[in-house]
């Protein structure tokens, strides 16, 4: 698994997110709100450090909906094994992952004790980006240009298959090995042409930089790409043995997200709150904000809601392209069971 497992943000939270954090909570006392009984204690990990698509979370924590459902919920960052490992052991109940990083878990007898139990956002909003007018507004238009590469076989299959689709050719492209800190500036000093991103944070960073840029997404080139990232998992020992726990758990966090929806100026401020370091790039915050409000339910029937072809389809991708270590079974690790229903 850690063979196989990369870490796409790496890349893209890096405009004032490159600092750890400390390990942050909701300090909530030692009783409900009635006073009658504990609070039920959960942790929750991180994939990275603090950013937009963690915004729910910390708007359930700010507006006591935690409170309510009878939870104290502590925010943790990941470590080096990252959240999937973290949750799995049962040392957090549960955290950010993506469902490519979740795929070479769920391989063999002894598959890794988590379920992915809601979308953060409904559509994978990962694509490429590059300088605006120099043809790479399409995947053919990247031959002959540098694409910032982290040499990772999923990474570049993909490329692959989207470039052919539009009769390009991977093989004439330049991969740079990826040194890329801040898209921003990696554009702007042409060190490379173009680079992986996610819209929500690096897209919207080179529209707040001023700089004019062309873009295409995966997902609306082949739809197999339209997989989930990033999601919220569970482990699999809590969700069954604290299944109402865990039920309220994500009723909360379900009010957190759509209050983001509702109020994304005052939820990006809530964000910068609990993450102060975030206060340096306000204005890329607030309109990252503004952008994801329209992303996390987009055309689902309700926050967090998987669809299960969508979800197959890039497992059998995935298992069909030879890239995983094994083969995972296409309608594994994912939930909607704990989602509120409407």
């Amino acid at each position: 698994m850690k063979t196989w497992k990369y870490r796409l943000l790496a890349g893209v939270l890096t405009l004032g997110l490159a600092a750890s954090l400390a390990a942050c909570g909701q300090k909530t006392g030692d009783q409900t709100q009635d006073g009658d009984k504990d609070l039920e204690k959960i942790t929750f990990v991180l994939d990275w450090t603090p950013n937009t698509n963690h915004t729910g979370v910390y708007v359930a924590m700010e507006k006591g909906y935690f409170e309510e459902a009878g939870l104290e919920v502590e925010v943790v960052q990941p470590p080096e094994d990252g959240a999937e490992v973290l949750v799995a052991s049962g040392k957090a109940q549960f955290g950010v992952s993506f469902q490519d990083y979740i795929a070479p878990g769920l391989i063999g007898d002894d598959p890794l004790p988590i379920t992915a139990v809601a979308a953060i956002i409904q559509h994978n909003t990962s694509g490429i980006i590059s300088r605006a007018g120099e043809g790479m507004d399409t995947p053919k238009g990247l031959e002959g240009h540098k694409y910032a590469t982290w040499d990772l076989p999923v990474e570049k299959a993909t490329i692959q298959q989207v470039m052919e689709a539009d009769a390009g050719d991977f093989s004439k492209v330049e991969l740079i090995p990826s040194t890329v800190t801040d898209e921003v500036s990696a554009l702007q000093s042409k060190s490379v042409d173009a680079i992986w991103i996610y819209y929500g944070w690096a897209g919207i960073a080179c529209q707040v930089a001023g700089l004019d840029t062309d873009y295409f997404a995966f997902a609306d080139i082949d739809p197999v790409f339209d997989f989930y990232t990033p999601v919220i998992i569970g482990n699999n020992t809590y969700l069954t043995e604290h299944t109402d726990q865990a039920k309220a758990f994500m009723a909360a966090l379900t009010k957190g997200y759509e209050y983001c929806m509702e109020h994304p100026e005052e939820a990006a401020q809530i964000l910068m709150d609990a993450a102060p370091e975030l206060g340096s790039n306000e204005e890329l915050v607030v309109e990252s904000q503004k952008y994801l409000a329209g992303q996390y339910q987009a055309d689902a029937a309700r926050w967090g809601e998987f669809d299960p072809d969508r979800w197959s389809g890039f497992f059998t991708w995935l298992n069909d392209n030879q890239l995983l270590e094994g083969t995972v079974d296409p309608n594994a690790g994912f939930s909607n069971d704990y989602l509120p229903q409407k």
